[in-house]
């Protein structure tokens, strides 16, 4: 009696065990562009989380009308809900959409100034279904001037947004960068080379006062914004270098 041989297995038909799971598309190339922008909508869609470049650094981005896809951004980072991220959008009209009152000099700015280094803090829409964290009730938007995160929005819709990195350690510049730090808590990376770094954006807060206060001085300053709006306020501390929470996020 012959003992029974086991079956051979195909060779190379099983992957290792740390194999990652996400998805990097370089969107240098047409195809991988159209292909990356694809399985970054149908990965945001299904509540998880993606890796775009911005006008600053590369940020990490989930859907902004889900609260478990937020959780899992924060997660991802090692972050809490007291640090609630900005949003993301495509066009300015957008805004209009996400916030309630908006006043005359904060609709002039975003007429000016986007897409650009310029993030705008209102009141939230009462109707919106969003869970961004301890916003109290406001919401930060911003355009960012990048073709490519813009033409994920396009596809997506507004986004939660924040740096690429995990709490505590730098922003990343570039797509290696980011899955060094996050690796598979992000379904879909979209590589579109270096990031441009430079200053984060500036905040102005419309949510204590119509006129508007500088709540961040970054990319655009005081005295270029009170051409657009000659009686906004400055409330910011001096500048510093920008710290990792909100290089991206906010812009």
């Amino acid at each position: 009696m012959t003992e029974e041989e086991p079956e051979n297995e195909p060779i190379g038909s099983a992957e290792p065990d740390d194999a990652p799971s996400h998805q990097r598309f370089d969107c240098r190339e047409p195809d991988q562009r159209a292909a990356g922008i694809d399985a970054a909508r149908r990965a945001v869609e299904a509540g998880e989380c993606v890796v775009l470049p911005t006008d600053t650094v590369y940020g990490i981005g989930a859907n902004s009308f889900s609260a478990s896809a937020v959780q899992r951004l924060l997660d991802a980072k090692g972050r809490g809900r007291d640090m609630p991220p900005p949003v993301l959008i495509a066009e300015p009209s957008v805004m209009m959409a996400l916030g309630r009152d908006i006043p005359e000099p904060a609709k002039r700015l975003a007429e000016q100034h986007w897409p650009g280094p310029l993030t705008i803090i209102l009141h939230a829409q009462p109707s919106l279904q969003m869970d961004l964290g301890e916003t109290r009730g406001t919401i930060a938007v911003r355009v960012p001037d990048h073709e490519l995160a813009r033409e994920l929005l396009r596809a997506t819709g507004p986004l939660a947004v924040s740096s690429a990195n995990r709490t505590g350690k730098p922003a990343a510049t570039d797509a290696d960068a980011a899955i060094d730090q996050l690796g598979d808590r992000v379904a879909v990376y979209l590589d579109d080379g270096p990031a441009r770094g430079g200053r984060p954006s500036t905040i102005v807060d419309f949510t204590r006062s119509d006129y508007g206060a500088v709540v961040r001085h970054g990319g655009l300053g005081v005295d270029e914004l009170r051409r657009t709006v000659p009686y906004l306020d400055d409330r910011a501390p001096a500048p510093e270098p920008a710290p990792e929470n909100e290089s991206h996020g906010a812009g």
